[in-house]
């Protein structure tokens, strides 16, 4: 719009006569419809008309994609995964609505977190690290991270697998050497921690002997979103200092003297001023967090795992593994058997003097039988007047609907 036809329109409103549209229209040179608008614009207050806002497609369904980007799920995926719920708009709608969400919590200022005394710890591993040794030897390992974020108290150590077993006896040397137990421990979703198998959605359900750990332990699990690392940034950030590590590639002897080396490191990081708290750690953990955290039992590991495995045999041909019983042949009943875990801890094997007389998939359910045992077992008592056919029927009719039963993949 032309200044002076504004100009020129404004006189009129001041004199509060209104303006002869034509006369102005030749007065400026220009088009009379000109002038008009010039004029209710100026009645307006020069205040831009409002955009009419129409309801969107997407309305219903945003709550739905905001919660499936914080998984950090693609927009493609999002929109065909409304689209089963009954969305009927474009993926453009969905992905020009996604890359807005994102961008707007790009721009979000990160939050410090103010940590309380014994309140939490928090748990990770740095993986499949690899160094060489003089030797020319080549080392595979991880390293168990362990961190009080209040004090910033570290425990780390070297281990060769992160399997359950050794996730225990981590953090019971951490839970030893920073004086006792937090109130709640964060972790990822690691498989010895969450059971992927019984996970719904974004709801957690914890493994269940992980879970009596913990109720053992006396501490809550807290697992974090995937994705998601600044809900336990102390321990990713501790994650990141394990790169002091590749210094000694080629600068130790074996693993014994990369297992001191290790050590020395969790010494250096409890003695160096924290960044975060501008403290030293094991000075801030010793005067304001270590009587907060509650006692060690001093039996902690001795239900979950021993050194030797040795069972006797019931009377119901049973052997009793961590709390579940596992079948073995009638004709061991009594006897003493030894058990020995799989290198995945998938399977609980079972040997009769030096041979392996059963295998099982190892379970939380009370009850596992072999089929062929449970043949054994009924033929030996209750139902030893019938043929084996009947006897196969009766077990699948009658066990395998309350998952009593180990059928073989080819049966089901």
């Amino acid at each position: 719009m032309r200044r002076d036809i504004r100009e020129g329109v404004k006189k009129h409103m001041i004199d509060g006569i209104k303006p002869n549209y034509t006369a102005l229209a030749e007065q400026y040179g220009c088009d009379y419809r000109t002038v008009k608008a010039a004029y209710e614009e100026a009645l307006q207050g020069n205040k831009p008309k409002t955009r009419r806002t129409y309801p969107s497609k997407l309305d219903s369904f945003k709550q739905i994609i905001d919660t499936k980007l914080e998984d950090q799920c693609t927009a493609k995926s999002i929109f065909k995964f409304i689209q089963k719920k009954g969305f009927d708009g474009s993926y453009s709608l969905v992905r020009d609505y996604c890359r807005g969400v994102k961008k707007e919590r790009i721009q979000k200022a990160t939050v410090r977190v103010e940590y309380t005394p014994g309140l939490s710890a928090q748990i990770d591993w740095k993986e499949e690290m690899r160094l060489i040794s003089s030797q020319g030897e080549v080392f595979r390992f991880n390293i168990f991270l362990y961190i009080l974020p209040y004090s910033k108290k570290k425990f780390i150590t070297l281990t060769f697998d992160r399997k359950q077993d050794t996730l225990f006896e981590c953090m019971n040397d951490a839970f030893y050497h920073t004086g006792g137990v937090p109130e709640e421990i964060w972790f990822d979703n690691m498989k010895t921690v969450v059971d992927r198998s019984r996970t719904q959605f974004s709801q957690v359900h914890l493994n269940d002997r992980f879970y009596s750990f913990s109720k053992d332990a006396g501490f809550r699990t807290m697992v974090c979103r995937p994705f998601r690392p600044q809900t336990k940034g102390s321990v990713e950030a501790l994650a990141r200092t394990m790169d002091r590590l590749r210094v000694y590639n080629h600068e130790f002897y074996d693993s014994t003297d990369l297992i001191r080396i290790v050590d020395e490191l969790c010494d250096e990081l409890n003695s160096e001023v924290s960044q975060a708290t501008d403290e030293i750690p094991d000075i801030l953990w010793k005067i304001n967090e270590k009587e907060h955290l509650h006692k060690l039992k001093d039996d902690l590991l001795n239900p979950y795992f021993e050194d030797s495995i040795r069972r006797k045999v019931t009377k119901e041909a049973m052997v009793i593994f961590r709390k579940c019983r596992y079948s073995v042949d009638p004709r061991y009943i009594v006897k003493e058997v030894d058990l020995d875990l799989s290198e995945n801890e998938e399977y609980v094997h079972i040997y009769y003097n030096g041979e392996q007389i059963r295998s099982h998939p190892l379970t939380t359910k009370r009850l596992n039988y072999n089929q062929d045992d449970l043949v054994q077992i009924l033929k030996s008592d209750v139902m030893s007047h019938k043929e084996e056919d009947d006897i196969q029927e009766h077990i699948k009719r009658s066990l395998k609907q309350y998952d009593l039963l180990e059928v073989p993949s080819n049966e089901q």
